[in-house]
């Protein structure tokens, strides 16, 4: 597979670099659903949702949870400027899930002291995480 198109790919957010790696292709959760990214793309700025990216590269998907950001492709190379990002392998599976169960908690009271529009966000965001480290 020597001759095998790559593209780059970059995964930034705004405390550090996640991934930067020559892949074969990229799905990604794109605003409006998601969409795959192969070498030689259209041109192309995206917002994301919270959800999974999806790298492929030598017969493996890597998963990395996103929390929200955009993407750009240009030039054979994907950049996503991401919220948060956690490869799948750095996942605390326990932690996520014990915010997932505050969150359905806070969801659950419906006080008026809960920001329901937040407490709504953390579960996606902790059900998000659970998800790509699975």
């Amino acid at each position: 597979m020597a001759d095998e198109k790559l593209q780059r790919l970059e995964i930034v957010t705004p405390e550090r670099k996640v991934y930067t790696e020559d892949v074969r292709m990229v799905v990604l959760p794109g605003s409006e659903g998601e969409f795959g990214v192969l070498p030689d793309h259209a041109a192309l700025v995206s917002a994301l949702k919270i959800g999974v990216i999806r790298v492929h590269n030598e017969g493996k998907v890597t998963k990395i949870a996103v929390s929200g950001g955009f993407v750009e492709v240009r030039d054979s190379k994907v950049t996503v400027l991401a919220n948060s990002a956690e490869r799948q392998d750095q996942i605390d599976v326990e932690r996520a899930t014990a915010a997932r169960e505050r969150a359905e908690q806070r969801l659950s009271a419906q006080g008026s002291d809960i920001d329901m529009i937040r407490a709504e966000a953390a579960l996606k965001r902790a059900i998000n995480r659970i998800k790509a480290a699975s």
